[in-house]
């Protein structure tokens, strides 16, 4: 069983690779520092799981699809600290087959990795309960409306968004850019299909998400209210 563990912290994959290794059956082929690493090792290295920690810096839940277009065959298992039941729903809905949290029981973290390997599902109790306390059933979940494609926008999308963030309306942008109002809202419209949002506060989350604004301006503007 081929395996590369994926977490910027170099602690976590010592303690992982000892875990592994003590019990046998496992082959560590790589280990990555960030989502490059990871894709790099992918590309370079033949794997059939990765134990992934996503929210770990230098990693997002976005380098789960990318890696399944390089090989749809991987299996991700998920170990995190303690995540709310809507991030967990969205990990599995980007491509995670298993989840465990980081202070599971080992045999459950092994168990995890066997089962995922095996083609099945597996999750601790903990994650078990967090999304059953959000009335959610694992089975339920739609799976298919994710597609493994990232998202990709342009340059020109990008900037649009960054003044949407801002605050400035379809105008306000059509002026500053120089464009018309129906091109802007071309734009805008093109936008939220990409990202799969349907209002104004789903562009200015995946714009804080992504770093192309600050989310402490959002916060003092509060303060200052």
């Amino acid at each position: 069983m081929k395996i590369i563990l994926a977490d910027s912290n170099n602690l976590v994959r010592v303690g992982l690779r000892t875990i592994l290794n003590s019990h046998g059956g496992f082959e560590i082929v790589g280990e990555a520092n960030d989502s490059k690493e990871l894709l790099d090792l992918i590309k370079n290295f033949e794997a059939s799981v990765i134990l992934i920690d996503y929210t770990a810096f230098g990693f997002d839940i976005d380098v789960i699809p990318k890696a399944l277009l390089k090989n749809k065959e991987l299996r991700f298992v998920a170990i995190t600290p303690e995540q709310s039941a809507q991030t967990l729903v969205d990990a599995l809905r980007s491509g995670v087959k298993s989840y465990v949290k980081k202070d599971c029981d080992l045999a459950e973290i092994i168990n995890a990795v066997e089962e995922t390997w095996k083609g099945k599902k597996f999750f601790c109790g903990q994650i078990l309960e967090t999304i059953q306390r959000a009335s959610i059933d694992v089975n339920d979940i739609d799976f298919e409306s994710f597609s493994c494609e990232p998202v990709v926008l342009s340059e020109r999308e990008n900037e649009i968004i960054v003044l949407i963030a801002e605050g400035l309306t379809n105008a306000q942008i059509a002026e500053h850019l120089f464009l018309s109002n129906h091109t802007v809202n071309t734009h805008r419209k093109n936008i939220m299909s990409k990202l799969g949002v349907k209002n104004t506060a789903g562009i200015v989350m995946y714009a804080v998400k992504t770093n192309l604004v600050s989310p402490n301006k959002f916060l003092f503007a509060a303060e200052q209210a």
